[in-house]
Formats: C-alpha cells, sequence, structure tokens
C-alpha cells in the first residue's frame, strides 16, 4: 500500500509540474513585429474575411472638381501607424496588443475619413430635404450622392440601408433633421470603417496571428521540447496518480468525497473552476493572449493537417487528451460494469475519431471542416448561410454532409431515442457528455437536486431551444432571400448574440468551468438545445426507462447523490416508480451505486412506461390469495 502511495505521489509531483511549465509558458516570450509579418497578416486574413478592405492608392475627383489621394492601401495605412512598433521588442503580449490595438483603431479612423460621410455631405443632405419640404427621402439621398466612384457608392448604399425608416418622414426643422442624420451617419461610417478597414472581429483574429508571427524566444524555437515537457509531463503524472487505483478492489467507494477539497467545493476545487473559465474566456474572446500556448500545438497540427494551429485546433487537442486520460480512470474506477467500459470506450473513440482526426483531416483534403457526429441544434450553425455555401460548395462529399446533418436531425434523433432513450447520444457519442463524464466525473454529486432547480433547468433548456429555432429560421430566410433581417429584426445580430451567450458563455464557460461548482452537466441540464429536443422524444416517445424495485430499496440515497441531471432517484425508487425524466441521460451510474440492485435501465415495450408506483400495500396492487 505504501508502493501504491509513493507512485501516486510521485504522479501528483510530475502532474503539477507539467502543469505549472504549461501554465507559466503563458509569460514566457517576447514580442517583435516585422513589416514582411504585417504585410503577409492583412493579406491572410483580407482573404479570409472579405475583398472589400481598402484598395490601393488611385486618384479620384470630388464633386468641386479636386483632385485626391485615397490614402493608400489598407497595408500601408496600418504600416504608418504602427512604424512606432516594428523592430521594437516587448516583453509581455499585453504591452504588445496594447499597440497593436491602438495602430488598427487609428488605421479605421483614417478609413473612415477615406470613405465615410463627412459633415460637408451631411449639410448638403440636409439642404436637399429642406427643399423638399422637409420630407426625408431616398431620392434626395441618391441625388446628393450621385457619383459612381467607390468611395461614393459605398456611402449611398449604407445610408439607404440605415435611413430606410426615414422614409416619406417630415421634419419639424433641419436642425431636427440634422440632428438625426448626424446620428445615423456615425453608424454608417462604424459600418464603411468595419467593412474597408478591420471590422471587430477581424482584429481579434488579426491580433492573434500577429501575435503568434512576432513571438520570439525559448518556446518558439523549442517547441517540440517544450510540448512534451509541459504536457507530456502532465499526462504522465495523471496515469501514475491514476493506474495504481487498478490495485484496489473492484467497485464505487464514496470515503471521503464530501470532504474533499476537490470534489466539494473546496479550495482546490475553486481554483481548478477559476481556472477552467478564465481559459474559457481568455479562449473565446482574447486568444491573442494564449499564443504562446498555440505555438505548442503547432508539431500536432503541421503533423495533421499540414498548417499551423489555431486557438481552437489546441482546444480540440487538449479537449480530447482529458477525455482520453480521464477515460482511463473510468476504466479503472467502473471496471467491474461492462456498460461503463462499452460506454466511455464510445465517447473516447467519437471524440478522438470523429470530432478531432477527421475534422483536420477533411482540411488538409481541402474539404470543409465537419464534426460527422455533431447535430443541430447543438451545432447551432450548420444552418448558417457561410456554412451552407460552404457545403455546397464542396461538391458531392459536401452535398454528402448537408444531408447527413439534415437525416440526423429529422430521422436518427426521433429513432435512436425511441429506441435506446437520449442515452444513445448524450452518454455514447456527445463530446460535451464525453467531457462531462470523464474529467468531469468527479463532481457529478455537487449538481443540486432540489424542485426549484428543476423548474429553472425546465425554462431555460427549452428557452435555449426555442431561441436556436428562432434563430435558425432566420438564417434559413437570409440564405434563400439574401436579405439580413426578418420582421425587422437583423438575423446575423440574433445570430451574433446567441453565439457570444450561449455558444460561448454558457457553453464554455459556464457549462465547463462551473464543474467543480455545480456538477459535471450545467450545460447538458441548463443550456444544450439538442438535449432539450432529445430530451422530448424521450418523455413522450420512447422505449427507454429506469424501473425500480421500490421493495428493496434502503433509502441509502446513493443514487439521488451521483446523479449528474440532479434528478432525485431515491424519490422515484422509494415508490417502486419508473424514472422517464426528458433529463435521464443514461449514464447507469445511478444503477452501479446502488448496493441492492434496485435500480435497471431497461428498453421496453412503451405500455406501462408511465405506471403507478409499486409498493407493498399500495391499493393499487393486488395480491393473489
Amino acid at each position: 500500500m505504501n508502493r501504491v502511495y509513493g507512485i501516486r505521489l510521485f504522479g501528483l509531483l510530475i502532474f503539477l509540474l507539467g502543469f505549472g511549465l504549461f501554465v507559466g509558458i503563458f509569460f514566457m516570450s517576447d514580442y517583435e513585429l516585422d513589416q514582411k509579418v504585417l504585410k503577409q497578416e492583412l493579406a491572410t486574413s483580407n482573404e479570409a474575411s472579405s475583398p472589400n478592405a481598402a484598395q490601393p492608392e488611385t486618384e479620384q475627383t470630388d464633386q468641386e472638381g479636386e483632385t485626391s489621394k485615397s490614402g493608400g492601401s489598407l497595408y500601408h495605412i496600418v504600416l504608418e501607424e504602427a512604424q512606432n512598433m516594428i523592430s521594437k521588442t516587448y516583453e509581455t503580449n499585453f504591452a504588445f496588443v496594447d499597440d497593436l490595438n491602438a495602430a488598427w483603431d487609428a488605421a479605421n479612423i483614417r478609413v473612415r475619413d477615406l470613405y465615410g460621410i463627412g459633415d460637408e455631405e451631411v449639410s448638403r443632405i440636409v439642404s436637399e430635404v429642406a427643399a423638399n419640404d422637409l420630407t426625408y427621402t431616398a431620392e434626395v439621398v441618391k441625388n446628393t450622392l450621385k457619383r459612381e466612384d467607390e468611395a461614393t457608392s459605398l456611402k449611398r448604399e449604407k445610408l439607404l440601408a440605415y435611413t430606410g425608416f426615414l422614409e416619406g418622414k417630415q421634419f419639424g426643422s433641419e436642425e431636427e433633421l440634422k440632428s438625426q442624420l448626424q446620428k445615423t451617419v456615425a453608424s454608417v461610417n462604424n459600418d464603411i470603417a468595419g467593412q474597408k478597414g478591420i471590422s471587430r472581429y477581424r482584429k481579434k483574429s488579426l491580433n492573434t496571428s500577429v501575435v503568434k508571427a512576432s513571438t520570439k524566444g525559448l518556446i518558439k524555437e523549442n517547441t517540440l521540447l517544450i510540448l512534451l515537457l509541459s504536457i507530456g509531463l502532465s499526462i504522465l503524472g495523471a496515469l501514475m496518480y491514476i493506474l495504481p487505483h487498478a490495485k484496489e478492489p473492484a467497485g464505487i467507494r464514496h470515503n471521503g468525497i464530501f470532504f474533499s477539497a476537490m470534489k466539494n467545493r473546496g479550495w482546490i476545487g475553486i481554483l481548478l473552476g477559476t481556472f477552467l473559465i478564465l481559459f474559457y474566456i481568455v479562449l473565446y474572446f482574447y486568444p491573442y493572449y494564449m499564443t504562446n500556448w498555440i505555438i505548442l500545438a503547432d508539431p500536432i497540427s503541421y503533423w495533421l493537417k499540414g498548417s499551423p494551429a489555431g486557438e481552437f485546433f489546441l482546444y480540440g487537442f487538449l479537449y480530447t487528451l482529458a477525455i482520453l486520460v480521464m477515460g482511463v480512470r473510468m476504466f479503472i474506477k467502473y471496471r467491474h460494469s461492462n456498460y461503463h467500459l462499452i460506454r466511455t470506450s464510445s465517447v473516447m473513440f467519437f471524440q478522438l475519431a470523429f470530432a478531432f482526426l477527421l475534422p483536420e483531416i477533411l482540411i488538409r483534403l481541402n474539404y470543409p471542416y465537419y464534426d460527422f457526429k455533431n447535430i443541430w441544434p447543438l451545432d447551432y450553425d450548420f444552418f448558417f448561410p457561410s456554412s451552407l455555401n460552404q457545403l455546397i460548395q464542396a461538391g458531392g462529399l459536401g452535398t454528402f454532409m448537408l444531408f447527413w446533418g439534415i437525416i440526423l436531425i429529422v430521422v436518427a434523433v426521433p429513432v435512436l431515442v425511441y429506441f435506446y432513450g437520449k442515452r444513445w447520444y448524450c452518454s455514447w457519442v456527445c463530446g460535451c457528455g464525453g467531457l462531462a463524464e470523464t474529467l468531469g466525473d468527479p463532481y457529478r454529486q455537487l449538481s443540486d437536486k432540489s424542485l426549484k432547480a428543476w423548474r429553472i433547468e425546465r425554462w431555460m433548456v427549452h428557452g435555449v431551444l426555442l431561441f436556436a429555432v428562432l434563430m435558425t429560421i432566420g438564417m434559413i430566410y437570409t440564405f434563400f432571400t439574401e436579405s439580413g433581417s426578418l420582421l425587422g429584426i437583423p438575423t446575423y445580430s440574433v445570430a451574433e448574440f446567441y453565439g457570444f451567450f450561449i455558444g460561448a458563455g454558457f457553453a464554455g464557460v459556464i457549462g465547463t468551468g462551473f464543474y467543480p461548482l455545480m456538477g459535471n452537466r450545467v450545460w447538458c441540464r441548463f443550456g444544450c438545445p439538442l438535449a432539450a429536443y432529445l430530451g422530448i422524444v424521450q418523455r413522450f416517445k420512447s422505449r427507454f426507462r429506469i424501473t425500480t424495485n421500490g421493495g428493496q430499496c434502503i433509502s441509502c440515497g446513493n443514487c439521488s447523490t451521483y446523479c449528474e441531471m440532479g434528478i432525485d432517484v431515491r424519490w422515484y425508487a422509494q415508490r417502486g416508480q419508473n424514472i422517464v425524466r426528458a433529463s435521464c441521460v443514461g449514464c447507469g451510474v445511478c444503477s452501479s451505486v446502488c448496493p441492492r440492485g434496485v435500480l435497471k435501465l431497461e428498453n421496453g415495450k412503451e405500455e406501462g412506461r408511465f405506471g403507478k408506483p409499486i409498493l407493498i400495500g399500495n391499493d393499487s396492487v393486488k395480491v393473489d390469495a
């Protein structure tokens, strides 16, 4: 026993060494901007975003007959604004990014001056409207901005789009009209600056690529070695800590769980939760601060897809490693149950093969990135115009991907849920469920079992599903009509809101970061729209249920304690009542921790699935003499 303890302790020290190095890497580089890097990353970003960046220097003639320059290409504008950064060494990426942002912002101001609507043009429009009895019409804009050069055409197009609501409106005075126009023109000019210059989305990707390309020092020069020392030692240490458990007798032990600083919201759990939350915030919103970590994944990325890693390749790599390593823990902990061994193998396989390797190989073959196991509405951008166009343009395989995704939604989900319940996906296939069942397993007892939590859960998860459905309707409408609004609501703004708050904030920051605080299925319980869709089918049209034997229940409460979905399983078991809750993911842990074999996962006939409680002495039960 002492030998086993020593191995585990040594493994923990190795893990902490590797993990500490991984965290320390965040601060280990210098940064130096090179003119060639700036030009290359601007060109790459321009190709990836749109062809509407500021164009090379041209001669233009304004309405007064004077000749002016457009100001040069976007690269030259940015280069002038970032001139003080060239060849300057920065010791932190924070200072480097601050100066980069200042250069982008200054460049956008110049682009806005070049292409935006000026005060003089506003005054001319006001004068034209005043001559038209102060009635605003599109014809006034067209007559005022009637030149056909690129800049004027863009101004006219944007102003008409932004002032459609003013069509036919009569103003009380020129001052009122001018005030309204100035507010609208400010929005127009910001839009133009983003389109012709650097939008906030492009700024984030540019910051990430420029910071990564400008990194100097130990990590860039010894990437593979540091990858092995940080990630490699972390994996080795974790396995040395986990594997000795195989020497213990098979079975699930509950000793000390509610006294553990890691597993019961103690200081270690809070520190881990804080790290995960910060990791997800940086990943989704500030990836340019984690470029040292992204560089670590470059050797794997080049080997797999032939190109450098991005922040989401790094995330997929770490996500897959977490499931594989903690999957080994699941094998040892649940080795007495074939059901858990098979479903753990399943989630490990689907994450490694379908979610990580296959999509990256598709990219190497110049096909769209595609996760064949991801299903709408969890895959909420499946019906976005950009996604649909990408699949359609990918030829035969892209068309197959499109139809495969639709078949999963309308055929596979109802059919498989009918025969097997939602467990076929949530506990056997899903990547979110895979992480929850492996990395999140030590925290399943922290899920709230109260009726209040259940009420909140039902409102929230079905609310997110409704939100996803309405957003998708809007995006499909945009795809077929090329209109950016439906019933006056901008469809892309709705999609942006959903992606920010649900796709990133809820699913990532809260969904995983809150494992040590609220249990391992926070996202699945309260936010996953696919879980809601699966649950509706399971509740009303499925053969799956968990049967109970009330006569054998001793009310120990293990089943309720370990239910990750917040179901008070004991309440049903005491009554001998089938569990058919929409939220149940059929993980089977409640059955595994039951000391009396009261609970059983079954796929039976639909008849009797909602049967009444069966208790000794219950009047509804007839006992033959």
